[in-house]
């Protein structure tokens, strides 16, 4: 992202929202474009992804990416991460 902040989010179709992103058609983020696919995880049930996405946008869950990411990334700046669920 342009802004250097972080994306977290939630789909069950990752590349159409991938895309829907670049595109600038969600609203709340057109402006913080283009962005680059660094993580994402795949869960088995919609609950459980919901709630690893509540986590993920705690201090402690952007704290645990940034760990988890810091080698991945220039500068320690994520500049996104889409969480994905399995139907």
């Amino acid at each position: 992202m342009t802004d250097g902040k972080r994306y977290v989010g939630m789909t069950n179709d990752l590349r159409r929202r991938f895309q829907e992103h670049q595109a600038g058609k969600s609203f709340s983020t057109a402006p913080r474009r283009p962005f680059v696919l660094i993580y994402y995880e795949a869960g088995r049930s919609y609950s459980d992804t919901k709630r690893r996405e509540g986590y993920l946008k705690t201090t402690g869950g952007r704290r645990f990416l940034a760990k988890r990411l810091r080698d991945h990334v220039a500068g320690g700046a994520i500049q996104s991460c889409p969480t994905r669920y399995a139907e």
